[in-house]
């Protein structure tokens, strides 16, 4: 299966990356690292994660306090945002 990103869900994993790697040098690679694991976690099993609204689900992602919202359309995973789970809940809604 493959996968797509929103546009702004590419703009969110590029800020957080260099947040992390601001904070300490390698921290942005190591949370570029978890997510990708997490993409790989969601295209083996893209219902084994909780749904958050009618078609999205969130797949959290370790070491990090973010989570993956994404939707299975057809043969295509799309991540709709890389979120913050503390902040701002339910921005991402109108993403299409």
């Amino acid at each position: 299966m493959k996968y797509s990103f929103h546009p702004s869900a590419i703009d969110e994993l590029n800020d957080s990356v260099n947040y992390y790697e601001n904070c300490k040098t390698g921290l942005g690679f190591d949370f570029l690292k978890e997510v990708y694991a997490t993409i790989q976690r969601i295209i083996q099993f893209p219902g084994s994660w909780p749904k958050i609204s009618k078609n999205t689900c969130r797949c959290l992602i370790n070491r990090f306090p973010y989570g993956i919202i994404y939707q299975v359309l057809e043969n295509e995973i799309v991540i709709i945002a890389i979120m913050h789970v503390k902040r701002k809940p339910g921005y991402w809604k109108e993403r299409k």
